[in-house]
């Protein structure tokens, strides 16, 4: 990086961490003005649908009022969705286990009726398994910065996901003041108040509500900052804390910017790793006839020009290049289609490669994954179509992560992250950076450290080797910062592994359980490899 791009890109990154209601004042208070128990009834019908018939009958529902706004306990409230999937032994039950699914975002309501993908029988049969959706999120009183589908259309029509033209980083940062904007006239004044510090005096009261003395919680992906969160403003009240696929939360917390540009290199990791994983295994994997890295830069580059058809008929773009990559590296499941895709794609501009009957096995091009949960929005329908999207995502990381608040330096930062990290780089920069830039909260009260309070027993941290959203680094630093915390690697790749690794399960059973600590800085493979 040149010097002038490297002083600008530091520029970018400086931040201010600003700590919300922190301290032992504050967490005796909320302590002392109670919570009232959750009402559990039956689940809405539309809410059973998308669970498995077999749970339907055991799950129960619950709308949970809690403070708009913490410093006014008595003020205003919103409700929180939650479900309760009962522990199979009740007589021997240890408590109830709170989930989170990540994002920022993520509608986490459902994942009690999915515990057996990420928990052993045991863990079935001693928790009451809690899913909830964090405020602003899902059915806890969304936050939505659009009233009608149209409006939302008509602006994020106007982005590109990954923009390379003048043009396309012109109309991209217009429209993304648009969509501030829309936030600042329509969101209201939830809008103030969607950090994780506020997520995480929800579930506290969540955690009085249940009846529970300590909390136990398992948090994948952004859920791990819930947990690290929850365990230095509440380290007493922490039973057992589980951390998977882990953010570095002092990082994310100062400088959004830094964070933002090592997220972008896990994701080079991750793909380096995935190429050099399918030239060694061979003829397991389609696209391992000549040199996968290659061939996969020559392809992105020259999607930056021209768009590639495939004898299907299905154009491949450049977004769809990089946002169909970007999703298959979360899932090893996925890895064989992906690299069948990219070698249809890399034999459609080479006519003459062998192996073009590759194309054969390729699955449809799913949509790129829309930064701002569009992704599947069908063609337009009838007008004044309600907008039933959330708004959370940019409400929890533009409260939480700090950026200097100059959209005008983001073409500077994206062209700078994009020679460092070229496949990922500009994409990451085309999100939290630019939007958080004009965000219309410019000083959210925010927890932001301290980090190493001790809790009475060990926080279980785990974490892949190539795991492309939170870097393996991220995990190690996790597990540095915390005051009592416990390592867990895997040499895996996709993001977060609860569930498909026994060795990591069947310690992490006996941590919830029995609170038996595994020993530091164990490393397991996954239960199957990606060819």
């Amino acid at each position: 990086m040149q010097l002038r791009n490297r002083a600008l890109a530091l520029a970018l990154a400086a931040g201010t961490a600003v700590s919300g209601l922190v301290g032992t004042g504050a967490a005796a208070a909320q302590e002392a003005q109670g919570a009232t128990p959750i009402e559990w009834s039956a689940c809405p019908a539309d809410v059973l649908a998308e669970i498995p018939e077999a749970q339907r009958t055991k799950v129960s529902c619950a709308n949970h009022p809690v403070p708009l706004d913490h410093r006014k306990p008595r003020g205003p409230k919103i409700t929180l969705a939650l479900m309760k999937r009962p522990a199979d032994d009740q007589a021997n039950k240890v408590g109830s286990l709170f989930l989170n699914p990540g994002g920022p975002g993520g509608a986490g309501l459902i994942y009690s009726a999915y515990g057996s993908s990420f928990f052993q029988p045991e863990v079935m049969k001693r928790f009451d398994l809690i899913g909830f959706d964090p405020r602003g999120v899902g059915r806890s009183a969304p936050l939505r910065c659009f009233e009608t589908l149209e409006e939302a259309e008509e602006i994020f029509g106007r982005m590109s996901a990954i923009p390379l033209t003048r043009t396309q980083i012109r109309d991209t940062m217009v429209a993304t003041e648009d969509y501030t904007d829309a936030c600042a006239r329509t969101a209201g004044p939830l809008l103030g108040h969607m950090s994780t510090e506020a997520v995480v005096r929800d579930l506290d009261l969540l955690r009085q509500g249940v009846g529970d003395r300590q909390l136990n919680f398992v948090g994948f992906s952004y859920g791990t900052l819930i947990g690290a969160t929850y365990a230095n403003m509440f380290p007493s009240k922490s039973r057992a804390l589980v951390l998977d696929g882990n953010v570095d939360p002092a990082l994310r917390t100062t400088n959004g910017a830094e964070y933002d540009r090592q997220r972008a290199q896990g994701f080079e990791l991750a793909l380096d790793a995935f190429l050099k994983r399918c030239d060694a295994d061979g003829d397991k994997c389609a696209y391992s006839d000549g040199d996968p890295r290659a061939k996969f830069d020559e392809v992105r580059d020259h999607l930056r020009n021209q768009s590639i058809t495939l004898p299907s008929g299905d154009e491949v773009t450049y977004d769809g290049y990089v946002g169909r990559v970007s999703s298959d590296l979360y899932a090893p499941t996925r890895f064989k289609a992906l690299a069948a895709w990219l070698q249809a794609t890399y034999a459609a501009l080479h006519p003459e490669a062998a192996g073009f009957s590759a194309q054969e096995q390729v699955e449809q091009l799913p949509p790129l994954a829309n930064r701002r949960g569009l992704a599947d929005v069908r063609p337009l329908p009838a007008a004044e179509t309600p907008y039933e999207f959330d708004d959370s995502y940019y409400g929890v990381n533009c409260s939480d992560k700090p950026f200097l608040r100059l959209p005008q330096l983001y073409p500077l930062v994206a062209a700078a992250w994009e020679r460092e990290s070229p496949t990922f780089g500009r994409s990451q920069a085309t999100s939290d950076l630019l939007t958080c830039a004009t965000w219309p909260v410019p000083r959210p009260d925010r927890y932001a450290g301290p980090w190493g309070k001790r809790t009475p027993n060990p926080v279980v941290v785990v974490g892949n080797y190539y795991d492309p959203a939170t870097q393996y680094k991220f995990s190690e630093r996790m597990a540095r910062q915390l005051g009592n915390a416990r390592l867990l690697s895997v040499d895996a790749f996709g993001h977060c592994v609860l569930g498909d690794s026994a060795g990591v399960d069947t310690l992490v059973t006996d941590y919830l359980v029995n609170l038996k600590a595994p020993a530091n800085g164990q490393v397991f493979q996954p239960n199957a490899q990606p060819f």
